[in-house]
């Protein structure tokens, strides 16, 4: 759907009611890593999306009558399709999200598993159950069922650091569901989720049943306050997701809104390669932006400074470069001002007596990954979410304390605990404010069907196809005396 205006750059339309269209504005997007012009995508305005919501809202019913062999075929269809388009995905990654090769590649792998998974849970998951109603002798004539039924029109907004992954969190179980949707890709990585829609509307999807629409903020603030939308879903900063909240109205809110992840490293843990360098894939793999990277390093003081040296040794051999190369884990920061933010937080704490114990040299988008010791608590760089290659070192003298550590945190997304004792991990899973407590692994581990999400800062609900389908759903009872 794309036409060429030059050799390199593309102008690509949006989606409105299924149908691509131009508006005759444009929002320009950028190769990540060289700076250059990629590609022009057609932007919304006020008009685009009042248009969008009503054809949704006008969608609900024929959404709602789609049988699960019919919602099946859409998403399967959209399985083959991607693994068609394979190499041009990947390739758009790198370019439009600055994602070194190889995890650009996985992340293709997963757009793929994602729609897979929703395809097998429309034909798994329960539709329903009965309800046993006569606990009492009042109500012993009478039987009842539930059902579930989609909740409606959706809206959606996807962030930039997962443009096909995390946009397909959100499309997926909206269709598996029955509920149309409105959707605002991330504005540095809008190409991503209009690609999905490209495929979208090669299906049998009624009418109105999507729209995805790159715009300004302040277009985009519909989606969050109007109240025809049964849901909002954000994935993004908890600032704004906080305060998307605070103005969303009636509308059900799921939130994934990131955090500074610990990993916790017990002296029973043998310091193998393989170890390092899950931490190092952790905490500097498309350059720390992602949600679970792992920020916090906590070490046994029994084995600290011998995991220290190691760590150090290893990093020493990583250089934030070309993410086209398939040797690259840290590739580009995805703008030039995020870059900058980064450098005066770790600028800050080294006046402040932190240790930098390699790293930390900033050339334009490219910062080189970045270990640190001795960081202040009261610090930016320690009390909210790096999304950058840099990670801290600290050092706990038992277990206990190490979860207390971990708690300290306002965030609470997912923690990893590596330890060979039984009564530590199950005390972990008691303990730990999190999300998700992954055990002799980093918190950055995910597989696209388990329940994903966080507490405190770190959001409300959870994504997970199946858990994303139940939230878009609503129970209706029937009852029925004998």
């Amino acid at each position: 759907m794309s036409e060429t205006i030059d050799d390199t750059v593309f102008e690509l339309p949006l989606y409105v009611a299924n149908k691509a269209v131009k508006t005759g504005k444009w929002l320009e997007v950028y190769d990540k890593f060289s700076g250059q012009l990629y590609a022009k995508v057609a932007l919304a305005d006020a008009k685009t999306l009042e248009k969008s919501i009503s054809a949704a809202v006008n969608a609900e019913k024929e959404m709602a009558a789609l049988k699960p062999f019919q919602k099946q075929k859409i998403l399967l269809h959209c399985v083959g399709r991607f693994k068609e388009l394979r190499e041009e995905l990947t390739q758009l990654l790198i370019v439009e999200g600055g994602k070194p090769k190889l995890a650009a590649a996985a992340e293709v792998e997963r757009l793929i598993n994602t729609f897979q998974i929703a395809a097998d849970a429309v034909s798994t998951m329960s539709n329903g159950h009965l309800m046993p109603l006569a606990v009492t002798a009042a109500a012993s004539a009478y039987r009842g069922m539930v059902q579930h039924v989609p909740i409606g029109a959706i809206s959606l907004i996807s962030p930039f650091n997962f443009p096909l992954n995390l946009t397909a969190h959100k499309i997926a179980p909206a269709i598996a569901a029955g509920c149309p949707f409105v959707l605002k890709p991330a504005s540095l990585t809008p190409i991503s989720a209009l690609k999905i829609a490209e495929i979208l509307a090669e299906t049998d999807l009624p009418k109105g049943a999507f729209s995805v629409l790159p715009c300004p903020r302040e277009h985009a603030d519909v989606l969050v306050t109007d109240d025809r939308f049964k849901l909002l879903s954000f994935t993004g900063s908890d600032q704004v997701g906080w305060d998307m909240k605070a103005r969303a109205g009636r509308k059900k809110v799921t939130l994934e809104l990131g955090g500074n992840a610990a990993v916790l490293i017990e002296p029973d843990t043998e310091l193998n390669d393989a170890l390092f360098d899950r931490v190092i894939s952790g905490a500097y793999s498309h350059a720390g932006q992602v949600c679970i990277s792992v920020q916090r390093i906590l070490v046994h003081a029994d084995i600290y400074t011998e995991f220290k040296k190691k760590l150090v040794a290893k990093l020493k051999k990583i250089r934030a470069a070309d993410p086209s190369l398939e040797t690259t884990i840290v590739g580009p920061m995805i703008k030039a001002s995020e870059a900058l933010r980064l450098k005066k937080w770790l600028d800050k704490a080294e006046k402040k007596g932190t240790k930098i114990l390699l790293g930390g040299a900033l050339s334009g988008v490219l910062f080189e990954p970045t270990l640190l010791e001795n960081v202040d608590e009261s610090l930016e760089i320690y009390q909210n979410e790096a999304f950058g290659p840099v990670a801290i070192l600290e050092k706990y003298k038992n277990f206990e304390k190490g979860i207390e550590m971990i708690n300290t945190s306002r965030f609470g997304l997912q923690a990893g605990i590596y330890t060979q004792n039984l009564n530590k991990m199950l005390y972990a899973w008691d303990h730990l404010e999190v999300g998700g407590v992954i055990i002799n692994d980093i918190p950055t581990f995910r597989v696209d069907n388990m329940p994903y999400g966080g507490v405190k800062d770190s959001g409300l609900g959870r994504e997970g196809i199946q858990f994303a389908i139940r939230d878009m759903q609503e129970e209706r009872l029937l009852v029925i005396k004998q």
